[in-house]
């Protein structure tokens, strides 16, 4: 082959190649072969307009995405209009997933797990449309901080069996300035129909009774629906729960320092009569009514923890092993068994530091004492009057012993 041919051909060559190159890097329509590029072009054509599409479906995620201070109640949540949801993922910042269930037509997912507080959460979501053709969207959020929310503490607890004085009590971990709002938040209601009503001791406390006893044998429903609520600037309510607890028999203790006796009433009746030892002259015992809130088989008492020091600041007595303690006030008053004492004092003798006491056995094992009687036929909850001490009337938020209140003194402190 000459040199003149052989430059021809690499021309050839050279222009056919480069044909290539350019129909390679082509997408449109424009450039025709008969080596097939009319059917890469159609191709080409169909692929545009399929990526012109897009899915109907609409996913909408809860919290907004970059939202702080978020619920940890009830508050994520992912639907989806127009379409359904083909997969949801929630995870933490460091990517644990968090449990959840789609609806069954698969049109909303929550989670099933309460979150935590100050947590970014990651949420990831898919749907597709009746074409088939699916949506994607993400979000991410962070729940409320503990600085940033508040929690009640209540009691009685949910499910319990308490006696007739029982209050509904709520004790809030930061201060309540907006007391209306959270007031609202709460409901409180009995299947005696009797109308509850709630009062604030201070910012951080408050308690819902009726005006007298609760029934007994009734059902009493707590609920909270402070999530979300504003307690304070820039605190908010996280707890969205309902509490019901049982009302039990109509039990009422009387005890009488000036006799130094204390009646046993059962729905009106009395069924036991105990002797008692109250508070000294010296010690003088509360008066008023009083609940019981705590009891505790065996416990210490120390005289120091209350006030009662001798010179050299250790208390007056230090008892370790205290039996069938039931607590009335926050300050110490209890009603106890003895049995440190003579046998004759019960009955007839003041003689302690403002508690009452009743005639027991060391170890709280014997059952045939007075203490122990009381012990076991008591519930939390249930009512000892106190009378004839000479002492003054205990102070209402001493304890749960807003019944010392009477009903307009009572509904003045609520809020709503």
């Amino acid at each position: 082959m000459t040199d003149s041919k052989r430059r021809k051909g690499l021309m050839a060559a050279s222009a056919l190649l480069g044909g290539v190159l350019v129909l390679s890097a082509c997408s449109g329509g424009d450039h025709k072969s008969s080596a097939g590029g009319g059917g890469d072009s159609s191709q080409a054509q169909a692929d545009e307009a399929a990526a012109k599409k897009s899915s109907k479906a609409q996913i909408t995620i809860t919290p907004k995405d970059g939202s702080n201070n978020a619920s940890i109640n009830n508050s994520a949540a992912v639907t989806v209009a127009k379409g359904t949801l083909t997969s949801v993922s929630m995870t933490t910042a460091d990517g644990k997933a968090v449990p959840g269930a789609l609806s069954a037509d698969r049109t909303s997912w929550k989670p099933t797990a309460q979150l935590d507080r100050s947590t970014t959460y990651k949420v990831a979501a898919a749907a597709k449309d009746s074409d088939g053709l699916v949506a994607h969207e993400n979000a991410s959020f962070t729940t409320v901080s503990p600085a940033n929310s508040f929690i009640g503490n209540f009691t009685p607890e949910d499910g319990s069996t308490v006696g007739v004085g029982m209050p509904v009590s709520i004790n809030f971990d930061k201060a309540i300035t907006n007391k209306a709002a959270v007031q609202k938040g709460i409901t409180v209601s009995s299947s005696s129909g009797q109308e509850v009503v709630g009062h604030w001791f201070n910012a951080n406390r408050i308690d819902f009774r009726p005006e007298q006893y609760w029934k007994e044998n009734s059902t009493v429903t707590l609920k909270l629906n402070l999530d979300g609520v504003q307690g304070a600037s820039g605190v908010y309510g996280v707890q969205q729960k309902t509490i019901t607890f049982h009302i039990g028999r109509n039990q009422v203790s009387y005890v009488d320092a000036k006799t130094k006796q204390m009646k046993v009433e059962q729905d009106g009746k009395v069924v036991k009569t105990i002797p008692i030892s109250a508070g000294s002259p010296e010690h003088t015992t509360y008066e008023g009514i009083m609940v019981m809130s705590e009891k505790f088989k065996q416990t210490r008492m120390n005289g120091a923890t209350v006030g009662f020091t001798d010179d050299d600041g250790k208390g007056e007595y230090d008892i370790k092993d205290v039996p069938h303690a039931i607590r009335l006030t926050n300050s110490g008053t209890f009603l106890h068994g003895n049995y440190w004492g003579a046998k004759s004092i019960f009955g007839s003798v003041n003689t302690s530091h403002g508690c009452v006491g009743l005639s027991d056995t060391k170890g709280a094992n014997d059952p045939n004492t007075p203490a122990a009687w009381m012990y076991s036929h008591s519930i939390l909850g249930d009512v000892v009057v106190v009378q004839n001490t000479g002492d003054k009337t205990v102070a209402p938020d001493n304890g749960l012993n807003g019944w010392n209140m009477n009903w307009a003194q009572w509904k003045a402190g609520s809020a709503v």
